[in-house]
């Protein structure tokens, strides 16, 4: 028995060197080019530019805003949000894939033990004096079976590197997901926050009109101004009471959006510290070179990790032309008794080798072929538009976070005028020298410069995200996963899309 099995498992060895030789049909990945890589750099990247792969110390992208809320809400929005959790699960789903498509590299062996008992009934008729014969058989076996697939044209092993391309693709959109999420949650701050100082200059606002109605009001008992001036004041604290409610609906419903972030029942969030104009400006962003964009913003990395999966799907359409090569061997035993099977002389053995080659199966295979080309074609395609619409959300981030810097300017200049020509026109209005209209036009002008100033802050921190958010999140050097570990195949080697280790070696089976 044991010389029976020595030769089997010598045979397997010959069989997996024959794999070792053998040659894998179908296209090599390379990356294909894009307008990333034969652009220089961004037209509004400014006099900031400096290659982001140089910076090893910004990590956390979303604690570079320097707000401690902030970075609270998002925390627990990383720990709690539900769509986080199925894209974690759907990477688990591609994970399982791979290690199913790797197991399927491996012999497959089973082992049986059966006990067959049979009773068969004869009419022997006028043969022997007639009458029926009845015979009772019972039969035990054993049997261990191993069956492996010698994978010559390497069918099975594009196989799995389309598995592991897919794992990595789930992955990097997960990632995509992350700084989804963290950006809606920054956005959602800001947005609260914005909403909370519209409401307090609103109620300013009216404390302001109630007292220039008051002073209308004593000038009028005093004779001093008509019934219109009176109206008037009164028409302009009624609107700005109007406006309140309309606000609070708006903060009522940011915060809202905020606790579905943050996977709370809608309305069980405090209310959250008015701090909007407490946040420190921003820092010039260093802006990398165009091409870093291939290996940083995952959606990127996730639509060439689909591309590079359907390249492997090619050879695997392309080997269903070949045979396959199938070696199967069993050993076991066959009596009539249990304690029989485990003797020597109630052996049994086969080895057999089996090659199987398509001969018609009406085009289907080349229609496959086909199919998968045109399946990576268009990969290729949508990955060269990932790639142009990478690059133009960060040159849409840039001009825009400067256009509305030059704004913000300007806005500040105007709101101290406004200030400074509401002051003067009350008091003219108090020496009799000007009309309540310019005292209300005045007003109105200072509160629309309030508001802008507000609005313009809140802006500039959510182009600020989207910034972020193009350039691909987090900036360090090496790509880390979601709890700060480099991210590595099996083998501990460093993935690239590129496919330098794209050859998965052993995984841990179960």
């Amino acid at each position: 028995m044991k010389k029976r099995l020595a030769t089997y498992f010598g045979l397997s060895l010959v069989g997996m060197g024959v794999i070792s030789t053998g040659c894998m049909v179908g296209p090599d990945y390379s990356r294909p080019e894009t307008a990333a890589e034969t652009s220089g750099s961004f037209v509004h990247a400014g006099p900031h530019r400096q290659d982001v792969n140089d910076v090893n110390d910004i990590d956390r992208w979303w604690e570079q805003f320097g707000d401690p809320i902030t970075a609270l809400l998002v925390r627990e929005a990383l720990e709690n949000n539900y769509d986080l959790k199925a894209a974690a699960a759907r990477v688990m789903q591609a994970e399982a894939a791979l290690a199913e498509a790797h197991g399927r590299r491996w012999p497959d062996v089973s082992y049986a033990l059966g006990r067959d008992r049979s009773k068969v009934s004869f009419d022997l008729g006028d043969f022997a004096g007639g009458g029926r014969l009845s015979f009772i058989s019972e039969t035990w076996s054993q049997n261990l079976s191993v069956a492996y697939i010698l994978d010559v044209f390497g069918k099975l092993k594009r196989a799995e590197r389309a598995a592991w391309a897919d794992v990595l693709g789930s992955r990097a959109s997960k990632q995509v997901l992350t700084n989804a999420m963290i950006a809606s949650v920054i956005s959602a701050r800001t947005n609260i926050a914005t909403i909370q100082r519209q409401l307090a200059l609103a109620k300013a606002n009216t404390e302001s009109l109630q007292k220039t109605l008051e002073i209308v009001e004593r000038r009028y008992e005093l004779g001093l101004v008509g019934p219109v001036d009176t109206r008037l004041a009164r028409e302009q604290l009624a609107a700005s009471k109007a406006g309140e409610p309309a606000i609070e609906l708006s903060l009522i419903q940011a915060r809202h959006a905020l606790d579905v972030l943050l996977a709370r029942p809608p309305g069980s969030s405090k209310d959250l510290p008015e701090t909007l104009n407490d946040l420190p400006n921003l820092e010039p962003v260093p802006i990398g070179i165009p091409a870093s964009l291939l290996d940083r913003r995952p959606d990127v990395k996730a639509a060439e990790l689909a591309l590079r999966s359907a390249n492997e799907m090619i050879g695997v359409s392309i080997a269903q032309l070949y045979p396959d090569l199938t070696l199967t061997g069993s050993y076991g035993a066959s009596a009539n008794r249990w304690r029989d099977i485990w003797e020597h002389f109630s052996e049994t053995y086969s080895l057999t080798m089996g090659l199987a080659q398509p001969i018609f199966r009406g085009g289907q295979i080349r229609a496959q072929i086909i199919a998968a080309k045109a399946r990576y074609a268009e990969l290729a395609a949508n990955y060269n538009s990932t790639v142009l619409t990478a690059m133009k959300e960060v040159e849409d981030a840039l001009a825009g976070e400067q256009a509305l810097q030059t704004q913000l300017r300007h806005v500040q200049q105007r709101l101290t005028e406004a200030k400074a020509a509401e002051e003067l026109s009350r008091q003219r209005y108090q020496q009799g020298i000007t009309g309540i209209l310019t005292v209300l036009v005045s007003e109105r002008s200072r509160r629309a410069a309030e508001e802008q100033l507000t609005l313009l802050k809140g802006q500039i921190w959510t182009t600020r995200v989207n910034l972020y958010l193009a350039l691909g999140g987090d900036w360090n050097s090496q790509e880390k996963t979601e709890d700060g570990r480099q991210m590595t195949d099996d083998r501990g080697q460093r993935t690239d899309v590129r496919g330098r280790t794209a050859d998965v070696g052993p995984l841990p089976t179960s």
